[in-house]
């Protein structure tokens, strides 16, 4: 397959030019003299990486909690319209066996692959969270961070579990930083009542990531930092919802001002509400009411989102004034590195897989192509 006549976004840069595609890899970059019986024009069109989920809990009326293979692969086969060619499933804080039923189904969904977005792990956020910081989580079912524990969930499917969320301010969770910083497994604060020194000291035990910037956590206050001061005042990378509701635009351009592209995600964070119509879902149990392109708790509190990656980056490029390949950056390199995978994704390079959006000065898709297949 060959794609001529587009811009290809590098991840400095935006440069015309043409891609080769050859098993389902990045075969050329304006490659001369080709014949290739399958030619798509992209008259003009962006040809960016595919778009890379490290936090989605659901799309098309399916969770990851719901704990079956055919969940995960209806969630793929939603968000992947939307652009998005690979994804962590992200799960709740719920009962440990329905958790466990949850890694398995995104277990089988990595080994068997899906018709849509391609699987690369589990985000577990939580249950090692602070009760005083929920969130749309469910506290019933926090659990004590333990190493102990850890291993008990996920039992032999530790190689997948690419991500946790969790306070680093609750006993025993320096323990398990250490060991999950030590099996190469993103710590990541979020749901967090920690202060400004107690998230420091996480980090200094292998905290490297901070979950959906601003909520959920401790905020910035001139006279106690918080866990957003420590995010700003360290090099871990975060994500941020930009969907303009879990934060203000004004808050998210500081925040990329800080951090700079190179440490900020784009994340969806969506629930099962994402891709369709307003209406009663549910996310961890609870029921979630979704209109008005947002999605809450019955007593108010913001669920997830309805979020998909396309409509973040545009939210980003209409509201920063950032080139767009630093914002797709953002949501694909970025995203890559945080799942080790940046050796074969996130970027357009030889070699590395075929995992490309085709889409327009408005950042409308147009064409998706997983490992080399147009979905």
């Amino acid at each position: 397959m060959l794609i001529k006549n587009c811009k290809i976004i590098y991840y400095d840069r935006i440069e015309e030019g043409c891609v080769l595609i050859k098993d389902g890899k990045i075969a050329s970059i304006n490659p001369k003299d080709v014949n290739d019986d399958h030619v798509i024009d992209a008259k003009g069109l962006y040809l960016s990486p595919g778009f890379i989920d490290i936090h989605i809990h659901g799309a098309g009326g399916h969770d990851t909690m719901d704990g079956t293979y055919e969940a995960i692969n209806e969630i793929s086969k939603a968000i992947v319209k939307h652009g998005t060619t690979s994804f962590l499933p992200t799960t709740m804080t719920s009962p440990i066996n329905e958790i466990r039923e949850a890694i398995h189904a995104v277990h089988a969904a990595k080994l068997n692959g899906t018709d849509g977005a391609e699987v690369l792990g589990v985000h577990l956020e939580g249950p090692f969270i602070s009760p005083q910081m929920v969130g749309a989580q469910n506290p019933l079912y926090i659990q004590l961070p333990s190493v102990e524990t850890f291993k008990d969930i996920v039992q032999n499917y530790m190689s997948i579990i690419k991500a946790v969320t969790l306070a680093p301010e609750v006993k025993g969770a320096s323990e398990l930083i250490r060991f999950l910083h030590d099996h190469h497994i993103v710590a990541s604060i979020g749901h967090s009542k920690a202060t400004y020194e107690e998230a420091l000291l996480g980090i200094k035990d292998g905290v490297s990531h901070a979950t959906h910037l601003f909520n959920a956590m401790t905020g910035f206050h001139h006279r106690d930092a918080g866990i957003v001061g420590a995010a700003f005042d360290s090099d871990i990378t975060a994500e941020a919802i930009c969907d303009g509701i879990h934060s203000t635009y004004p808050a998210l351009r500081i925040a990329f001002k800080q951090k700079t592209p190179d440490r900020m995600l784009l994340i969806s964070d969506a629930m099962m509400a994402c891709c369709m119509p307003s209406g009663t879902y549910a996310l961890g149990g609870q029921n979630v009411i979704a209109e008005n392109g947002m999605a809450k708790l019955e007593n108010g509190a913001l669920a997830g989102s309805v979020l998909t990656i396309d409509k973040a980056i545009k939210n980003v490029y209409r509201n920063t004034s950032y080139n767009l390949f630093e914002i797709v950056k953002m949501a694909t390199y970025n995203a890559a590195k945080h799942c080790q995978v940046d050796d074969r994704k996130g970027r357009i390079k030889e070699g590395y897989d075929a995992d490309l959006v085709l889409f327009d000065e408005s950042i409308h898709i147009h064409t998706v192509i997983v490992n080399g297949i147009i979905k």
